[in-house]
């Protein structure tokens, strides 16, 4: 087995509105972050994310990891429209997760946050994406959240 090759995707930039708490549900300390503005940008493709569908459903695990399940409507310059769904984890020391969640502004490399995008759209132009696998390494500040997304060759 070979190992992973990856070429760049696009970076994705959000700035967020503040968090909803809805508590500590069964699932773990549930929290929802709705997306305020966005945009993306690569070799193929660039847009801005549509704010009148996106956000995450953050979950706080009972080990202290945050889960994130997001949903964002992407739209290319040229009018597409993409639906970028991910999964992924945060997680940190103790002391650095206190910091983030003080709101101290942290280099990436305290924590380790990724995903892992997938995309639909029906426009012919972008279908391509349909079939891209990816995985994305982020920087979390207090309010905004930025991706580099790669996809896996």
């Amino acid at each position: 087995m070979s190992e992973l090759r990856s070429r760049p995707l696009f970076t994705i930039r959000m700035t967020l509105h503040p968090m909803q708490e809805l508590g500590h549900t069964p699932m773990g300390r549930r929290r929802i972050v709705p997306v305020k503005e966005g945009t993306f940008e690569g070799e193929r493709l660039r847009g801005m994310v549509r704010t009148d569908a996106g956000g995450d459903w953050l979950l706080q695990r009972a080990d202290g990891t945050y889960q994130m399940d997001v949903r964002l409507t992407l739209e290319t310059h040229d009018g597409a429209l993409v639906l970028m769904c991910y999964r992924g984890v945060r997680h940190a020391s103790e002391d650095v997760a206190a910091r983030i969640a003080r709101g101290e502004d942290l280099e990436p490399d305290q924590y380790y946050l990724r995903s892992t995008p997938f995309f639909e759209t029906s426009d012919p132009r972008y279908t391509w994406l349909n079939q891209v696998v990816a995985v994305g390494v982020g920087d979390r500040r207090p309010d905004r959240v930025s991706y580099e997304v790669f996809e896996i060759l």
